[in-house]
């Protein structure tokens, strides 16, 4: 099939694109000696981890424990759960994963250790977990000089190993420019350097250093101290590393294909693709750069002003050669959000469609988890 026959609006990967950001990332990593655990909720799909594995990835970032279950399941040894888990339900579940590979939690506070290491203690079991630091995205995390304190604070907790620190620059996606971006590689490597000097002053080895975000990958990959990096966007990238130049377009493998269905106005026209398939977002954590809803391919005239769910209303600077009936491409402000809204993905190469990619671990709660 051809991708001009495919029904719209429809989530489509161009595979080529893809595969050339996987390579490019590992080669990068590689020069440096450095590994790459990629953030698993960009696609949530056990497909593309395989294939991130493929390209050299030696463990992946979960953002929610379906993911990790659905990594454990397909084999995958080394996952680490991006947040602390506090609830009696998800303590049984990472307890479970530390029965059956290399999991490893973050925490940040005593009281979910506690609650963490009473199941643990109970289940005969040790639970892997890193300090998680706030390099200034002020969300999770303890300030870099607090990591040792936070440490001895948790060797009471017999059934609970220190495998050392983790922290994610997200404020840099508050970045307006590309320009912009150095100052956050500059929080995230100083952020480190304060917490791993103040461990190792205190007498911690620290197997795992761990760090990143897309758009600081590149910044901070010949640091000293991080030696595990967990990009999540570029595998896709997306009109938010666009703004900042962190990808070209010819990077962005991820869009929307709609299909324009009526001109109501001459300043504007109304196509097929809305919220269910491109989400709200505007740029994360304050930033006011992204204009409208998405980038139109090839039409720099066309703003993506306005989204119902089902629709979405362009408006033209100046003029066009669109007209009803024609097939645009769509790159979503936040590829993670729509991969989020979508079972599948329409994998391409060239003009034509190459097979169906399933987003096969969207769910917060699997069936089994539900008593």
């Amino acid at each position: 099939m051809k991708i001009n026959e495919i029904h719209t609006p429809a989530i489509v990967l161009n595979l080529d694109y893809m595969e050339h950001n996987l390579q490019k990332y590992a080669r990068i990593a590689a020069a440096y000696g450095k590994e790459i655990w990629p953030m698993v909720k960009t696609h949530k799909s056990t497909e593309l981890a395989a294939l991130q594995k493929t390209y050299g990835s030696t463990g992946f970032l979960c953002g929610t424990l379906d993911e990790a279950e659905a990594l454990c399941t397909a084999g995958i040894e080394n996952i680490m759960y991006a947040y602390p888990a506090a609830t009696a339900v998800s303590i049984d579940r990472i307890i479970a994963l530390a029965q059956k590979c290399n999991f490893i939690v973050r925490l940040d506070g005593t009281a979910a250790a506690e609650a963490i290491h009473a199941k643990a203690e109970a289940a005969g079991v040790i639970i892997n977990y890193t300090i998680i630091i706030d390099s200034g995205l002020h969300r999770f995390g303890v300030k870099p000089d607090m990591a040792a304190v936070l440490a001895k604070e948790l060797q009471k907790y017999k059934n609970l190993r220190c495998k050392g620190i983790s922290t994610h620059p997200g404020h840099v996606y508050g970045a307006r420019t590309h320009e912009d971006i150095a100052a956050y590689c500059a929080d995230e490597a100083q952020s480190i350097a304060i917490a791993a000097a103040a461990m190792r002053e205190a007498g911690y080895s620290l197997e795992i250093i761990s760090s990143g975000a897309t758009p600081t990958f590149e910044g901070t990959i010949a640091d000293a101290n991080i030696s595990i990096y967990h990009p999540g966007n570029y595998i896709f990238n997306d009109g938010i590393q666009l703004s900042t130049r962190t990808a070209t377009e010819d990077e962005c493998a991820l869009y929307i294909l709609a299909s324009v269905i009526s001109h109501p106005a001459a300043e504007y026209f109304i196509c097929d693709a809305g919220s269910k398939c491109l989400g709200l977002d505007q740029g994360a954590h304050g930033n006011t750069s992204i204009v409208g809803y998405g980038v139109v391919k090839r039409h720099p005239e066309l703003t993506l002003e306005g989204l119902s769910e089902e629709v979405g209303k362009l408006h033209v600077r100046g003029t066009t050669d669109i007209r009803v009936g024609d097939k645009i491409c769509i790159i979503p402000n936040h590829s993670c959000s729509s991969a989020n809204l979508t079972s599948y993905f329409v994998g391409i190469r060239g003009d034509m469609v190459d097979h169906l990619i399933p987003v096969d671990i969207r769910g917060n709660s699997t069936k089994k988890n539900i008593r």
